[in-house]
């Protein structure tokens, strides 16, 4: 494809995914992450001639004219959206697929030191909310969505809606994906929550069981009133920490 060509395919992918592009001239003088990426481009190409430095020194121009810091060994796809562009960071051994978009503040990351592949691959279609970090040699599958704010750590299936800190799947296929293992909630609260839905279970199976109270009440109608009270206000808790 030629670079005029290109140029155009890029244009048009922001006249369709950007509501607010009014025309082909204005998406070419206004879109700093258009700009990012077709440095990017230039950088890449010096970058695999081996022109590393001034490769490097194109992607620092660039990341000063439009807040995008992409690194020239990067391997980006055809028709990136960069919205809004600020604070975007792709790292040296991500890879992006093609239809991509991504919002401000989005982080292609690695979690550690060590060479070798320590971003993620983004594939085809997936959309990255504002604020979102994608850390590690990690996979976001086809056509799915990070939400904003989210801090992704582990592989996302395709076709999945990921939330949350770290990100777990709530929507896959179209389905809501309900949490019902608190085992699956990998946040700072997990261990409360498995210790309040073990709290829950073993009340509800004395409840069936008809077991006394540790410290019994007057009658058997108040003893099963005062299980039922605790019950209650533990499925509260749990629910609580389910919704954070």
């Amino acid at each position: 494809m030629s670079l005029f060509s290109r140029i155009r395919e890029d244009i048009g992918s922001v006249m369709e995914r950007d509501p607010a592009a009014r025309s082909r001239l204005e998406a070419l003088l206004c879109y700093p992450g258009l700009w990012a990426v077709w440095l990017y481009r230039i950088a890449h190409w010096l970058w695999r001639h081996r022109l590393r430095l001034i490769a490097r020194m194109l992607s620092q121009f660039g990341r000063f004219l439009t807040g995008v810091d992409i690194h020239p060994a990067a391997l980006l796809g055809p028709r990136l959206f960069i919205d809004h562009a600020a604070g975007v960071v792709i790292g040296e051994t991500a890879i992006v697929g093609s239809d991509v978009t991504l919002y401000q503040g989005v982080t292609l990351g690695g979690t550690g030191k060590g060479h070798g592949k320590r971003h993620p691959t983004v594939c085809d279609g997936v959309f990255i909310g504002n604020n979102a970090n994608v850390l590690g040699d990690i996979t976001v599958g086809e056509n799915s969505r990070v939400g904003a704010g989210s801090v992704v750590l582990a592989d996302v299936p395709p076709n999945s809606t990921v939330v949350g800190v770290p990100a777990h799947i709530i929507y896959r296929n179209g389905q809501r994906v309900l949490i019902t293992d608190p085992h699956d909630v990998k946040d700072p609260l997990s261990d409360a929550l498995i210790a309040l839905s073990a709290r829950v279970d073993a009340v509800e199976s004395r409840l069936g069981a008809g077991e006394p109270c540790a410290q019994p009440f007057a009658d058997e109608e108040a003893e099963r009133t005062a299980y039922r009270v605790e019950l209650e206000r533990l499925k509260v808790y749990v629910s609580m920490g389910e919704g954070i």
